[in-house]
């Protein structure tokens, strides 16, 4: 049997332009959102309307459940003698990469000096002592905004970075005042507003930032300790009524970012300002504290001694269901996963000299595309 065989015009693997340009405006951002990052970042040149995606809510929640964006999360840390760059852990695979800032970022005269010191949603918060004000950026979005400090000299203590649902704000406590004056940025109206202030006490936490817990930003005072909050919307000051731990030596607040209705405190237990014992406290409708979990011993032993009892250098944040603890003169992290209620150790940065025994700063960067500088 012979069969004759016809042959046929090779198909092209190019996508016919004709269709394309038919293609509905939904079923094309639907497709465009499975793109990874990188690849989505490179196409916004091609034409406006790509790069107008960046700011759209729709295609911005297409793109976090298609692609799994949301899901990139580090820990950076920040540290004096790593000029320009960052050390990032990724949490999802365990592995260390390296961030380069994008000097076009920074003002001309700002990229010579500048100091990472609060993180939230996606943006980074940076001090320019050279040009006396402050720098917020998108690393992702390539987006940046230059906030002029409200007077000069200007010295700030306690500066936290806040989003919110249509920008973000910036709370400090400035120490020129003898009493101390609150100061919020809101980027919505771009302009700086001045509140009363608190104790002067609130310094001694030098490492550690606000807690934003139901529209408010938290804080611990030393002892007696207590914790009072300042609201964002009305810039007034008040306390949480709710009885503490008995015996405690230092405590640390952290906030849930995902929902901002959960409130944990990590406190040591012991006397005369030695920690025998570290536990986990959540509070319970804004009642109780009520103990979640308690650091193992060995681990104990080990945390107490890298910081020496000093506890002013310890501070705690939250990342993607974990209560991370640091400590400034320690390049480790200690860290809790909420869900499994489990402790954990990071272990250091293969990139770090032996020598560096100080200046370590830990944050938690979430890159997000619609976080608006």
């Amino acid at each position: 049997m012979i069969t004759k065989c016809s042959k046929s015009k090779p198909s092209s693997t190019a996508m016919d332009p004709v269709i394309w340009s038919k293609l509905p405006q939904e079923l094309l951002e639907h497709i465009l959102c499975f793109l990874p990052l990188k690849t989505f970042l490179s196409l916004r040149s091609t034409c406006k309307h790509f790069n107008s995606l960046v700011f759209s809510p729709t295609f911005i929640i297409k793109h976090s459940s298609g692609s799994g964006s949301g899901l990139c999360s580090f820990l950076l840390l920040s540290h004096q003698q790593f000029y320009s760059h960052f050390p990032l852990y990724d949490t999802i695979i365990g592995s260390w990469r390296d961030l380069a800032l994008p000097f076009s970022l920074f003002p001309p005269f700002g990229s010579s000096q500048f100091n990472l010191i609060s993180s939230s949603n996606g943006l980074l918060c940076f001090a320019l002592p050279s040009c006396c004000s402050f720098l917020v950026c998108n690393m992702l979005a390539k987006s940046s905004r230059v906030i002029e400090l409200p007077f000069f000299p200007f010295s700030f203590e306690l500066l936290t970075l806040v989003s919110t649902p249509k920008g973000y704000k910036i709370f400090t406590l400035c120490t020129k005042f003898s009493s101390n004056q609150a100061f919020v940025y809101d980027s919505v109206v771009h302009s700086w507003t001045e509140h009363d202030g608190y104790q002067p006490l609130l310094f001694e936490n030098f490492h550690q930032e606000g807690a934003f817990y139901d529209g408010s930003l938290c804080f611990t005072t030393p002892e007696p300790f207590s914790v009072v909050c300042f609201d964002l919307g009305t810039g007034k000051w008040g306390n949480l009524n709710v009885e503490m731990p008995r015996e405690l030596t230092f405590v640390r607040l952290v906030s849930g970012v995902s929902d901002r209705k959960k409130l944990y405190m990590l406190g040591g237990i012991g006397r005369n300002g030695i920690s025998r014992s570290m536990r986990l406290w959540e509070l319970k409708e804004g009642k109780k504290w009520e103990e979640m979990e308690r650091l193992p011993e060995l681990m104990c032993r080990k945390f107490v001694s890298v910081c020496y009892h000093n506890y002013e250098h310890v501070y705690c944040f939250w990342h993607r269901g974990m209560i991370c603890v640091c400590c400034h003169t320690w390049p480790e992290i200690l860290y809790y996963k909420v869900e499994r209620r489990s402790w954990h150790w990071l272990p250091k940065c293969p990139w770090l000299p032996d020598k560096w025994s100080c200046g370590f700063r830990w944050f938690s960067f979430v890159p997000q595309l619609h976080a608006l500088a």
